[in-house]
């Protein structure tokens, strides 16, 4: 796994829900562009992700938290920015659940799952990484493109990126995805929020909403869906994990960095299709 540019060279990032799938794929980009990585994990083993990295001359750590306790969020972030020296430069909040439930027979407590993985645990660790942030910037927290005090992000003035996993369910709602379309909806009005309000302290907050993602054994367990997306989506294709790390890499880079309270979109083009 070679270095690819080296554009996050420097960097300590943070990535949740890294064991496996989108997660795995956004950890393992960052470390090619050569980020130091903390992968994330609560029940799936992260071992292979960090041996992956640490087999091509990378930097990473597996770190177990339940993200659904808002105290685990932030013991989650200190231990991260321990391990990279203080500093934690990137955070991807990817860490969620998609459960399927009818909305008429949807319980409380199912909503409450739902809304505390995906959209609490984004809160906190977002909170908790940015004062960990406001440390990596050049002192007044408003970047005016001159160079940071340590020059990792600082080419940008500013003090970290943090980037949330959305969907395009957030704007376009599927059956029995209520309590899920909702949770990225928030999601995205979160990051929105979240820039303007950091923004002051070098700190900038984007979104990535994928489309349907290919993972193993998904074709044989929903051939329908996988064949109605290959049919509307323009470019022919489901996405792969590494679409939506190359996007994560983009916004935590020096390129993205006037680039902020955006939601990028990457589906394929399937978002353009009429529906009427």
């Amino acid at each position: 796994m070679p270095a690819v540019s080296g554009l996050l060279a420097g960097q300590v990032a943070l990535v949740t829900g890294a064991a496996g799938g989108i997660g795995r794929g956004i950890a393992l980009r960052f470390a090619q562009e050569g980020a130091a990585v903390a992968v994330h994990h609560r029940t799936r083993s992260a071992d292979d992700v960090v041996a992956l990295v640490r087999e091509s001359g990378g930097a990473a750590i597996a770190l177990r938290a339940d993200l659904t306790d808002e105290a685990e969020c932030r013991r989650l972030v200190r231990a991260a920015a321990e391990w990279g020296g203080g500093r934690l430069t990137a955070l991807v909040n990817n860490a969620g659940v998609q459960p399927t439930q009818a909305l008429p027979g949807m319980t409380a407590a199912q909503w409450r799952a739902v809304l505390d993985t995906n959209l609490s645990s984004v809160f906190a660790c977002t909170q908790a990484a940015a004062e960990v942030m406001r440390a990596n910037g050049d002192g007044d927290g408003v970047g005016d493109g001159a160079g940071g005090g340590d020059g990792i992000v600082g080419r940008a003035g500013t003090g970290g990126s943090i980037t949330h996993i959305a969907s395009i369910e957030a704007r376009h709602p599927a059956p029995l995805h209520a309590h899920y379309s909702a949770s990225k909806a928030a999601v995205v009005m979160h990051a929105r929020s979240a820039a303007l309000e950091y923004g002051p302290y070098g700190v900038r907050v984007n979104t990535v909403s994928p489309g349907l993602i290919d993972r193993e054994g998904l074709a044989e367990a929903w051939p329908e869906g996988v064949r109605r997306w290959q049919q509307a989506v323009p470019t022919g294709r489901l996405g792969r994990p590494e679409d939506i790390g190359d996007a994560c890499v983009f916004l935590a880079s020096p390129l993205a960095s006037w680039i902020t309270g955006h939601d990028l979109v990457v589906d394929g083009g399937v978002s353009a299709r009429p529906t009427w």
